[in-house]
């Protein structure tokens, strides 16, 4: 895929910083006025969720001060195609406003468009940990990207792009409460430590419930019993030189690792999730 590297930095390595009265045309990259019924939504926006009161806000201060950041589009046939700005393209057309300024990028196939849509999106502070996570699983389906891919034009490491990777394995009633602000990323995180959807959902209840703090969550988590998610177990007596083994080999492979103990000996159960997962954890085990 060409241009690469400018990508992988999101938008800012596209567009330069130059102010409305001086941008012109340059190399494929401009800033004009447009008419907003000539800009067509982006088909692959990765975002799922808008909230209704932040659009809002974002209507009222337009109406107020104007759009102080364009929207980015390509030409698309006659008219243009968006590429980012999709709440503020929303908030003019709502708002009656009939010209957006906008930067025009010259971006001439599909992959291209949705890798630029993707990362630029993943980049912004309001985006939800769900909505990241299934961003970073297009750009692995669709442009063929390896999880390391990934974590390079996103500037994140990889063990980060697979935690946020594993957050879909959870339920869906689960995802939609991370994307509606209900709960953190922190307290999905610390349910893909339990085994199943049904505790999973369980444990959700409780978060919701009673207000628990990620802390909570994850001491519940780690000892069962207190949130009565699993039942404990009547003939092992607490083993708190084990739980603290799990609890180091847990941070330091950032999956979910279980000692289980023998007459004689015992087992290391490590939890992997692709192929890129097991060989991260295989090099972090060799020291690579």
């Amino acid at each position: 895929m060409a241009n690469k590297k400018a990508l992988g930095r999101g938008l800012r390595a596209l567009i330069p910083d130059m102010p409305a009265a001086e941008a012109t045309p340059v190399q494929g990259k401009g800033i004009d006025f447009l008419d907003v019924d000539k800009i067509a939504a982006n088909p692959f926006q990765p975002r799922e969720t808008f909230d209704a009161a932040s659009l809002a806000e974002l209507k009222q201060s337009i109406a107020e001060k104007g759009l102080v950041q364009p929207v980015t589009v390509r030409r698309h046939g006659v008219g243009y195609q968006l590429i980012s700005g999709e709440r503020r393209l929303r908030a003019v057309r709502d708002l009656g406003i009939k010209q957006i300024p906008a930067y025009i990028l010259d971006i001439e196939t599909d992959e291209e468009m949705l890798e630029l849509a993707i990362i630029e999106n993943i980049h912004r502070e309001d985006l939800n940990a769900i909505d990241i996570a299934n961003g970073y699983k297009r750009l692995i389906e669709e442009c063929k990207l390896t999880q390391e891919d990934v974590a390079v034009k996103v500037g994140k490491d990889r063990t980060s792009v697979a935690n946020f990777l594993r957050l879909l394995k959870l339920p869906r009633r689960i995802q939609e409460s991370v994307q509606s602000n209900e709960i953190s990323f922190g307290h999905a995180r610390a349910l893909l430590s339990l085994s199943s959807s049904e505790d999973q959902l369980e444990m959700w209840k409780k978060i919701v419930g009673s207000n628990l703090s990620v802390r909570k969550v994850e001491e519940m988590v780690r000892e069962p019993e207190k949130g009565k998610v699993k039942p404990p177990k009547a003939t092992a007596a607490p083993n708190y030189y084990m739980d603290e083994l799990e609890n180091k080999l847990r941070s330091h492979l950032a999956t979910k690792v279980e000692l289980k103990s023998r007459s004689k000996g015992g087992a290391i159960e490590i939890e992997y999730y692709s192929s890129d997962e097991l060989e991260r954890i295989i090099a972090l085990i060799l020291g690579e």
